[in-house]
């Protein structure tokens, strides 16, 4: 080995500072915890250690189409599944007995940190003999039946870029314990190398954003961004390209034929990562209870306007800390443009959903998808830790609260 070079397990290659991270992880949800460089890439990972290629899965249309591509990359076939439309959870009993016979897995969402309904799907799962995967991207404070959503399934993935705010990392969270060394060897094996470039750019990037924002340099740094062609996204879904990606399908499992769908918004979602950004993430990770505490304040004030009232569950029920808080308007363009108009961006929109984004070629098309295009079309995602802004702005607008249409309630009742 050369002088300074870092060995196996030294504390240069990284290993200390992310065991530190998978060790909070495990403490915190009960499970061994495998850190990953993005939500994405362990998903992918479960999703190959589970899952025979050409497996059907049922998911959640109104899902990051990032995920929808990660699904297409492991070789599987995404099938859309029917939607409470008041919170975009999975709507159990709308499923076809016919579809649930012929599943491989289920994928939970968890949307903006409102749980599905995972007691039920574990027991659907169970009863298949299939697994259950949670993404619990937006949901790392939620609970579901007494217990933190990623404690349901046979794997979950957790994204330390959310309610974390580190911008980078992931944990892939696994119920059988004995299973860790394979899965932690079959994520080394798909990661690329650590490159300084990414890194630099990773240790500048607060800094860089605080500029903009304290220069108020929005709209500047986006039209650049644009000219320079480093905006992926011109509407809220990437395009598709149905051609090259059918070519991609046609290699599947195969990340590396996905890699431009799967990439989009981050880069660098398989590489190795390095000490300054694990030690940063940490640091991130430490205040999290904190985080959490505040989203769960400013979801409550959010879901006390009528807006929020129909997101907001059943009476008396506890509030979950959301990462976003989906309030319900009647125009939902309209209230966007209102919150733009006091420096306040709206992210995060699903809309339409992944069954007429994408087609009959690439998914199964949802039985009954009137609940998901009615939520994706009203849906509005607001950050809770800007609660008392959004009220102040959404009341100067005018812009009315969204009621659920007769007949387009949960089959459950």
């Amino acid at each position: 080995m050369a002088i300074g070079e870092a060995g196996p397990g030294s504390v240069r290659d990284g290993s200390q500072p992310r065991k530190r991270l998978e060790e909070t992880m495990r403490a915190r949800f009960g499970r061994e915890c495998v850190y990953v460089p993005s939500c994405r890439f362990g998903l992918y990972a479960a999703l190959r250690h589970w899952c025979p290629p050409g497996g059907r899965v049922l998911m959640s249309p109104v899902n990051d189409d990032v995920i929808f591509f990660v699904v297409l990359a492991a070789g599987l076939r995404p099938v859309q599944a029917p939607l409470n439309p008041s919170d975009a959870s999975i709507d159990i009993d709308a499923v076809p007995e016919d579809v649930w016979g012929s599943l491989s897995a289920v994928l939970t969402t968890n949307l903006y940190g409102n749980p599905d309904p995972a007691p039920g799907l574990r027991a659907r799962c169970d009863a298949l003999g299939i697994p259950l995967f949670e993404d619990a991207a937006h949901a790392i404070g939620s609970e579901v039946g007494g217990r933190p959503v990623g404690a349901w399934g046979d794997a979950s993935v957790f994204s330390l870029s959310k309610h974390v705010g580190a911008k980078a990392g992931g944990i892939l969270a696994i119920a059988d314990p004995g299973l860790r060394e394979a899965l932690e060897k079959a994520c080394d094996d798909l990661l690329l190398p650590r490159r300084t470039t990414a890194e630099l750019a990773y240790a500048v990037r607060p800094y860089a954003e605080a500029a903009v924002r304290g220069l108020r340099l929005r709209r500047a740094a986006w039209a650049t961004m644009r000219l320079l062609g480093l905006m992926e996204r011109e509407e809220i879904r990437m395009p598709l390209r149905p051609d090259e990606l059918a070519r991609a399908v046609a290699s599947a499992p195969d990340l590396d034929a996905h890699d431009p769908w799967v990439r989009v918004d981050m880069h660098d979602y398989r590489l190795r990562a390095g000490r300054f950004r694990l030690g940063r993430i940490g640091r991130r990770l430490d205040r999290l209870d904190d985080v959490l505490a505040a989203c769960r304040s400013g979801t409550e004030l959010l879901l006390s306007t009528s807006w929020g009232q129909p997101a907001g569950g059943q009476p008396g029920a506890s509030v979950q800390p959301l990462f976003r808080v989906p309030l319900l308007v009647a125009d939902r363009d309209a209230a966007a443009r209102a919150l733009a108009r006091h420096g306040i961006v709206v992210g995060y929109l699903y809309d339409p959903p992944l069954d007429d984004y994408a087609g009959a070629a690439f998914t199964d098309p949802s039985p009954s998808p009137e609940g998901a295009r009615w939520f994706a079309r009203h849906a509005l995602p607001v950050d809770p830790l800007r609660a008392r802004s959004v009220i102040a702005a959404l009341e100067e607008s005018g812009v009315g609260p969204a009621e659920v249409p007769e007949g387009l309630g949960p089959t459950g009742g």
